[in-house]
C-alpha cells in the first residue's frame, strides 16, 4: 500500500525518518513531571504523557533501570538522581554557576532576599541558580523553572541583548504580562529593551502575588555574547533601585570577566 494515507513500514535495522518513537515516548514520560507534579501514579503518568498505561509502565521500568526515574513504596514515580547528575553537566549551567556563585553570595548578603541567575533557552529564560535568605519574601521562581522573556527582569535583559531577528520575532507575538494577565504593548516593550541596552539594567515592578522590585543586569561571555542575566528580587517597600542597580551591575561585570569577557 502506498500514498499519503498509508501507514509507514519500518525497515529492520533502520531508524524511522522522524526519530526513534521509543525515545520520543520516553521523553514524553519525563515531561509529564513538573513542579506541581513531582510524584505521579502510573495512571497519572499515562494520562499526562498520553501513553497507554501498559506502554508507560514498560518505559518507566526501563528509565528506572537507568536511574532516570525512581518509584517509592507508595508506587508513585518521581525523577531519579541519575537524571539530575547528567543535567548538572550542562556547560551553560555548571561552569556559569561556579563563576557566579561568589558574587551571587555577596549580593545575597547585602539584600537578604533573592538573587537569580538565568540563561536563555529558546524563547524563555531558565533559572539555573537562586540564592535566598531565610527571611526572603515568597516568589514564584525556582531553579530549573522557566520565566517569560518579556515580563521578568532576567528575561528582559536576555531579550534586550539577543540577536535583532529574535527580538522582532518575540515583538510580533501577542504578549501578556504574568501573573497580571495584562496585554503587552509592542511599542512600549521595544522602548524598554532599548533602555535596558542603554543602561545595562532592567528594573521591573510587580504588584502580584506580592509587591516586589527586580533589578537585573547582563552577564557576557568571551566575544561579547550574552551568556546570562543576574538579578535581585526584593520587596517593594525595601527597594532602592538606585542603590541596587550599581551593585547588580558590578557583580554581573565581575562574572563576565570570569567568563572571559572584556
Amino acid at each position: 500500500m502506498s500514498g499519503p494515507g498509508a501507514p509507514a513500514h519500518r525497515v529492520r535495522g533502520s531508524r524511522p525518518p522522524h526519530g526513534d518513537p521509543v525515545v520520543d515516548r520516553a521523553l514524553s514520560l519525563l515531561a509529564a513531571f513538573d513542579t506541581r507534579h513531582r510524584y505521579l501514579t502510573l495512571a497519572e503518568l499515562s494520562r499526562r504523557s498520553g501513553i497507554p498505561a501498559s506502554s508507560a509502565l514498560r518505559l518507566a521500568q526501563r528509565l528506572m533501570a537507568w536511574g532516570a526515574l525512581e518509584r517509592g513504596d507508595d508506587g508513585r514515580f518521581s525523577i531519579g538522581l541519575r537524571l539530575w547528575e547528567v543535567a548538572s553537566l550542562a556547560p551553560r549551567g555548571q561552569g556559569l554557576r561556579q563563576v557566579a556563585m561568589p558574587y551571587m553570595g555577596d549580593l545575597a548578603e547585602v539584600t537578604r532576599q533573592h538573587v537569580l541567575l538565568a540563561v536563555r533557552e529558546g524563547d524563555e529564560a531558565v533559572l539555573v541558580d537562586r540564592l535566598s535568605a531565610h527571611q526572603a519574601m515568597p516568589v514564584l521562581y525556582h531553579v530549573g523553572g522557566r520565566l517569560p522573556l518579556h515580563s521578568t527582569g532576567v528575561g528582559l535583559v536576555l531579550l534586550a541583548f539577543a540577536e535583532p531577528g529574535f527580538q522582532e520575532e518575540i515583538l510580533a507575538r501577542p504578549l501578556v504580562h504574568e501573573p497580571e494577565r495584562t496585554a503587552v504593548s509592542p511599542a512600549e516593550l521595544r522602548r524598554t529593551l532599548a533602555e535596558v541596552r542603554r543602561e545595562g539594567l532592567a528594573t521591573v515592578r510587580r504588584r502580584a502575588p506580592e509587591p516586589l522590585v527586580t533589578v537585573a543586569a547582563p552577564v557576557f561571555a568571551a566575544g561579547g555574547r550574552i551568556a546570562a542575566a543576574l538579578s535581585v528580587v526584593v520587596p517593594e517597600e525595601h527597594a532602592e533601585p538606585r542603590l541596587l542597580g550599581p551593585a547588580v551591575r558590578t557583580a554581573a561585570r565581575s562574572i563576565s570577566r570570569g567568563l572571559g569577557a572584556h
